[in-house]
């Protein structure tokens, strides 16, 4: 098997897989030579530019929202847009955020990232430092937000608590792209494309898994770009042989023949881990 897998948050899943004995690839787990994630980046993108068009929807009236134009007009105040996470998808919220005139403040732990997004972005975006003081006064003041924390193979960390919604204005929206790991909201939980949304402290939620589908025909030509070159590797050499030679592949390996193989995924789900290169030998 070798897709997306997302098993640091689904236990039944995982011993699922466990059960059939079936080698599994985990798309967002394969690194390349600089130690990043090069299968998921596609996604990311296509993700985090739809999160702001889909948050801007959920803002209208109609939808449920307070009803805010995130360009604003003159004479009124423009939306504000907070982005959790200052990584592909995050930087690509940024930019659909900013094209569309709104006010945007990016949060990010790593200091160089913000420097990055800084040079990137100039005084069109306001940067700041991820600690829990951060989180709860951009809150207050927040009409959308995307979350789009990342820990690779890891369950996402909940950067924003119940407490936090109940601070900000009843009708705002929070997208939560991180959701295949768990989600970064406390209040998140699944949704799909056809019942995509949910109102938890007067806050509306998008939490749908697998966002990039709603728009299969850029996702595929995306995914097929970078993800084709190792699905023929694991053709060719078969998995084994393939797993060998490429250590990079092999960090997608999460389960095989029974054994949980990705240190952090056995980590989360409080299972037993096996290192990859004791099955391969």
């Amino acid at each position: 098997m070798y897709t997306y897998l997302h098993l640091a948050a689904n236990l039944e899943l995982t011993r699922s897989l466990q059960e059939s004995g079936s080698i599994c690839i985990a798309y967002e787990t394969v690194t390349d030579n600089n130690g990043k994630l090069p299968l998921l980046i596609p996604m990311s993108e296509v993700a985090g530019r739809m999160s702001v068009q889909l948050g801007a929807h959920c803002l209208e009236k109609e939808q449920g929202g307070k009803g805010i134009l995130l360009s604003g007009v003159p004479g009124t105040r423009r939306g504000h847009v907070v982005i959790l996470g200052g990584g592909t998808a995050g930087t690509g919220a940024a930019e659909i955020a900013v094209g569309m005139g709104a006010k945007v403040t990016i949060l990010d732990k790593s200091l160089s990232r913000l420097k990055e997004l800084d040079e990137i972005f100039g005084n069109r975006v306001q940067t700041r430092f991820a600690i829990t003081e951060s989180f709860e006064e951009v809150c207050e003041t927040a009409d959308l937000i995307v979350g789009s924390i990342l820990v690779p193979g890891a369950t996402a960390t909940k950067v924003v608590t119940r407490k936090m919604l109940r601070n900000m204005e009843a009708g705002s929206v929070v997208v939560d792209i991180s959701i295949d790991q768990g989600g970064c909201f406390e209040t998140s939980r699944p949704t799909s494309h056809s019942n995509p949304t949910f109102i938890e402290e007067d806050i509306i939620h998008y939490c749908v898994t697998n966002m990039p589908g709603a728009v299969p025909q850029t996702s595929a030509i995306a995914l097929n770009n970078v993800t084709l070159q190792y699905g023929l590797k694991i053709a060719s050499e078969g998995w084994k042989k393939a797993m060998l030679e490429d250590i990079n592949l092999r960090n997608g390996l999460n389960v095989c023949k029974g054994k949980v193989v990705y240190e952090t995924v056995a980590h989360d789900l409080n299972l037993e881990y096996v290192p990859a290169v004791d099955l391969l030998h």
